[in-house]
């Protein structure tokens, strides 16, 4: 029989994103459990955007703790924090300082979105990357993207957002192709396709068949680190070339 992984989510977003798109890509052998990390006045609470100013807590403790506390209530092999805005507003080493506290404080592994796309980047041996973010992503955080992959040593070659619908339950694959590969500068290796609530997975291997070149989700690649955690071995097929590389 095969064995389901539980993976915890944590994340301050209202919209679906991982729950949906996990159980997509893993075909059953994953039991998605998602906690929102919420603060007072409503920090973290709209489906949309929010500022860097709210998001900024919600990594922190006693918010995060509390979120922790709650998601661990029932089965959970694996954590990931689940939010790509919050990455960028905190940057790479308060991300990475975040997970190492989160698997201190909870005992299991943890990954978090855009500490596993930069190691995505890195074992695809991607220099050159260019970033869409959710069509809802205001330019602020474009730019902190950029910011946040520039430090790692990316050359971030665009970072704008998808010039699509806002409704993320009006994405379709067809369309995030369309408009990627329409979008695209040829200086780019790769494509980082950002934002947690922006369910494009299923646009993944269309995509890189039209450019001919690695697509990462933020989904994909929390997914995809996950997996490597529990040290699970089933193959994930249909969702870009990434899943035939281990971390």
């Amino acid at each position: 029989m095969d064995t389901v992984i539980h993976v915890g989510v944590l994340t301050p977003h209202e919209v679906p994103g991982p729950g949906v798109e996990f159980a997509a890509m893993a075909s059953g052998r994953v039991a998605t459990r998602v906690t929102r990390v919420t603060g007072a006045a409503g920090a973290g609470g709209s489906g949309g955007p929010v500022s860097p100013a709210e998001l900024g807590p919600l990594t922190t403790a006693p918010l995060l703790d509390r979120a922790a506390g709650q998601l661990v209530t029932g089965p959970v092999d694996v954590i990931g924090y689940a939010s790509t805005t919050s990455a960028y507003t905190i940057g790479f080493d308060a991300e990475t300082a975040m997970v190492a506290r989160l698997s201190e404080l909870t005992g299991r592994p943890v990954a978090a979105t855009c500490a596993s796309a930069v190691r995505a980047l890195c074992v695809l041996q991607v220099e050159q990357v260019a970033l869409v973010g959710a069509p809802w992503f205001d330019p602020q955080f474009n730019d902190l993207g950029a910011a946040y992959f520039a430090s790692q040593g990316f050359d971030v070659v665009s970072s704008v957002s998808a010039g699509l619908s806002h409704d993320p339950r009006a994405v379709e694959a067809a369309a995030v192709c369309e408009w990627v590969s329409r979008h695209l500068a040829d200086s780019a290796e790769a494509v980082f396709i950002g934002g947690n609530g922006f369910r494009a997975a299923t646009a993944i291997d269309a995509l890189e068949t039209a450019i001919g070149r690695p697509v990462l989700t933020s989904n994909q690649v929390l997914l995809w680190q996950l997996l490597a955690q529990s040290r699970d071995t089933f193959q994930i097929n249909g969702y870009g070339r990434l899943f035939t590389h281990k971390p």
